[in-house]
């Protein structure tokens, strides 16, 4: 693989990371309520779902998804699904951000990395990312430095993302600004996880 592939690699896994999306709202939710620990945990969780979807793009999902229609609508409708659920749950604060404050409930780091990995695997807008995009460059995965290449480069920078967003949400300058506009965080967000379910389900 040249320089100037995985500058596109790089591009393109970094545009895709930074786009805004459920997965955004899931780090922030953590982060706002668990703190620092328990965005990173959501965050690398995040990414490691990004990488299993990298692996196994690179071993021949693309292909079998671009094949199967009824594989890509039955993932796309699962996201559907999960992404409604967090959404209601946020419109009623159970689960969401003002709910955990109010009750100083602690939510534990694998529950953060456990809705972080689930994001990041029932997400049809990471699903088609690597259909349409990132597929691309499996053809140049031809040497297993090429293949780690491929896998590692969007896990790693989703997660440097990501980590970044936590740091930034957690300061304790913006927490505190944060956490007291927490069930219009929890309105806001639960709208837009709802909507972004609905146009999954519509566009599927």
């Amino acid at each position: 693989m040249t320089i100037t592939i995985w500058l596109s690699l790089f591009t393109i896994c970094i545009l895709g990371a930074m786009s805004p999306g459920p997965s955004l709202a899931m780090v922030a939710k953590h982060s706002l309520t668990g703190g620092r620990g328990n965005g990173l945990a959501t965050a690398w969780a995040h990414a490691l779902g990004i990488g299993v979807y990298a692996f196994v793009t690179l071993i021949g999902l693309a292909v079998v998804l671009q094949q199967s229609p009824l594989i890509f609508k039955a993932i796309s409708y699962c996201g559907a699904g999960y992404l409604a659920y967090l959404g209601y749950n946020a419109l009623r604060s159970k689960g969401g951000v003002a709910a955990k404050l109010e009750s100083g409930e602690e939510t534990s780091l694998w529950q953060s990395a456990k809705e972080g990995f689930l994001i990041s695997i029932l997400s049809p807008k990471i699903a088609l990312f690597f259909i349409a995009l990132f597929s691309q460059f499996v053809a140049v995965g031809d040497s297993l430095t090429a293949k780690l290449v491929i896998v590692l480069t969007p896990l790693v920078i989703d997660g440097l993302w990501y980590t970044t967003i936590t740091f930034l949400l957690s300061s304790p300058r913006l927490l505190d600004k944060i956490r007291s506009k927490a069930q219009l965080i929890d309105r806001l967000s639960g709208i837009v996880l709802i909507l972004l379910a609905l146009r999954v389900v519509m566009t599927v």
